[in-house]
């Protein structure tokens, strides 16, 4: 079932969390000269207009992005990721909103690769119009992420960022997640592993947490941001996290300076909030 596409969602409260801290654990790795590969197991199409197409039915991005846009008091860490969105929009007007893929092509090195993975024909497609030209450092393909670890890992440089944002438009993906990890561990126990989850009420989400919390590594890093209470129907995601796998060590200090300043400025009523655990290896 290949239903879902990013674009509707594009620059949403989800998106700005994902993205944040993506810019935060690429910027860990770029600290020491020695190459890493970025790997994403649902690349998706890399960049959304956000004045056209998909992603203004639901403008899901005035309610994430756009209420940082224009803010002159951002903490200094979201305000590294809110630059780089308006680098890419640089007539200053918020038109593009990057994917996953297109902030790390913003901060990876010339010694530095990308593994992009995408099984929706639609947004595969897309992912390769958006970063041809791009030559080996950037290899794309139209297939699985999950399968795909088995082969890549570990990589040559023993370094890497692995980021997992499934659909999760099927329950299966949350084993998915929880199985895929628990195999990359064992090829490459000292990776960076970054996990996108939606909160929402269906078990499968409420559990993943959890589960990841029992996976065989030492150091782990756990993120919630909720932006608004519960739907009286009970449908519809609520908020988002990120759980991250071998965190970079200052990331709980950067998230707790971060977090309450995103939940007054993307909360939408007073349940909003966030949750951030941490286990130091």
């Amino acid at each position: 079932m290949l239903s879902y596409r990013h674009a509707f969602h594009a620059g949403n409260h989800a998106d700005v969390l994902k993205h944040f801290i993506e810019v935060q654990l690429l910027r860990y790795l770029a600290q020491k000269d020695k190459p890493f590969w970025y790997i994403d197991t649902h690349a998706g199409a890399g960049c959304y207009a956000l004045d056209s197409g998909y992603a203004t039915q639901n403008a899901e991005f005035e309610s994430g992005i756009a209420r940082l846009w224009n803010r002159d008091d951002l903490p200094a860490a979201l305000a590294d990721y809110v630059a780089l969105v308006k680098g890419i929009n640089p007539d200053g007007q918020m038109k593009l909103y990057p994917g996953s893929p297109l902030v790390a092509q913003e901060l990876l090195r010339e010694q530095d690769k990308m593994r992009l993975y995408e099984l929706h024909p639609s947004d595969s497609e897309l992912l390769h119009e958006n970063f041809v030209g791009c030559g080996t450092q950037v290899l794309m393909q139209n297939s699985d992420g999950f399968g795909a670890l088995k082969a890549l890992l570990p990589p040559p440089p023993r370094r890497a960022l692995v980021l997992m944002d499934p659909p999760y438009e099927e329950k299966q993906d949350y084993q998915r997640v929880v199985t895929a990890l628990g195999e990359g561990l064992k090829r490459f126990s000292s990776g960076v592993y970054a996990v996108w989850y939606p909160q929402l009420q269906r078990n499968e989400a409420r559990q993943l947490p959890q589960q990841l919390k029992q996976l065989p590594v030492k150091s782990w890093l756990n993120v919630a941001l909720t932006v608004q209470g519960l739907s009286d129907d009970g449908f519809g995601m609520y908020g988002s996290g990120m759980f991250i796998l071998n965190p970079p060590w200052n990331l709980h200090q950067v998230l707790q300076e971060v977090m309450p300043y995103l939940v007054r400025v993307l909360g939408q009523d007073k349940e909003a909030g966030f949750a951030l655990e941490y286990q130091a290896g």
